[in-house]
């Protein structure tokens, strides 16, 4: 008994036509009724009443279709089990991360998946929350990093809240300190120079929006530069900048990390993928992984999940 008389023998049972099976098999129908005779012969009973071309299950065929559906059943999900193992061997997995996220958080997250999973390639694609979700909606990515709450006319996507990170002030370590003692108020950037990331950034918008809401304008003295770039315009003394906490963990030499003053300005960021389309093993298990490194460490950064 062969896998693939079991199934001829169900398409003909469902169809109740012998031609028809055949062409949803993708078989020839002499070849598709060959088989389903050799498979009688074996099992030693008909499976079909074909009387006057009314094709009609016999009860040995009652018998059998149960159990020829289970049969295939089992060896689908047998089949479907070991490349889903053999994907966490090979494959790849694209992920979506704003650039911050891949100065702070991602490094070590990803080194731990390649140690786990060395043979999975992954493909990272930076750029804006808004740029990321219309990436995921498009299927060109499985899994993005974006920053809650996702744009009004997002599609429908599947959200898990992964950390909430204080913002912070960068200056440069040979500059005065902004502001007054410890920390800053967001008032105290009224006239202070400011290095601003381009458009699309989320930082952007929320530095500009929290300066807005003090009753000023934000006045840059470089704008349009990515993560590293606004470092080193920070670091050469032409400005100050509000960044991630992570990323300012990570800046090395040259700068001055200046917490904000109460309530400070935090952002939530969420592991985002389709709601329509599961991802694929290699995906789901970095996104095991990042749930996994949840920093709690990170000044006020709490993981937070949904």
């Amino acid at each position: 008994m062969q896998f693939q008389q079991l199934m001829y023998f169900v398409a003909v049972a469902e169809t109740r036509h012998f031609t028809r099976a055949a062409e949803e098999v993708h078989v020839s129908q002499p070849s598709l009724s060959q088989q389903i005779r050799a498979l009688e012969n074996e099992l030693g009973a008909e499976l079909f009443s074909r009387a006057r071309g009314n094709i009609t299950l016999t009860d040995a065929g009652e018998a059998l279709l149960p159990l020829a559906r289970r049969i295939l059943a089992d060896a689908d999900t047998a089949r479907h089990e070991v490349q889903e193992l053999a994907q966490l061997r090979r494959g790849r997995v694209r992920l979506g991360a704003t650039p911050s996220l891949c100065t702070g958080l991602l490094p070590d997250v990803l080194r731990t998946f390649h140690d786990q999973h060395p043979g999975i390639q992954l493909l990272l694609e930076e750029g804006g929350s808004h740029d990321l979700v219309r990436e995921l909606a498009r299927g060109a990515l499985d899994l993005a990093l974006v920053v809650l709450p996702l744009p009004a006319a997002s599609p429908a996507l599947t959200t898990v809240e992964l950390l909430q990170e204080d913002l912070v002030v960068v200056s440069s370590a040979e500059a005065p300190r902004p502001g007054k003692g410890a920390s800053v108020r967001i008032a105290d950037l009224q006239g202070e120079p400011l290095v601003m990331f381009r458009h699309g950034y989320d930082l952007r918008e929320l530095t500009v929006a929290a300066c807005r809401a003090e009753g000023f304008e934000p006045s840059f003295t470089v704008e349009g530069g990515e993560m590293d770039a606004v470092l080193g315009f920070v670091r050469a003394g032409l400005g100050v900048a509000v960044v991630p906490s992570m990323v300012a963990i990570r800046t090395g030499h040259g700068l001055r990390t200046t917490r904000l003053a109460p309530p400070g300005l935090r952002r939530t960021i969420a592991l985002a993928h389709r709601s329509d389309v599961a991802p694929p093993r290699a995906a789901r298990e970095l996104q095991r992984v990042l749930l996994a490194s949840r920093p709690d460490g990170l000044g006020r950064s709490n993981p937070s999940g949904s």
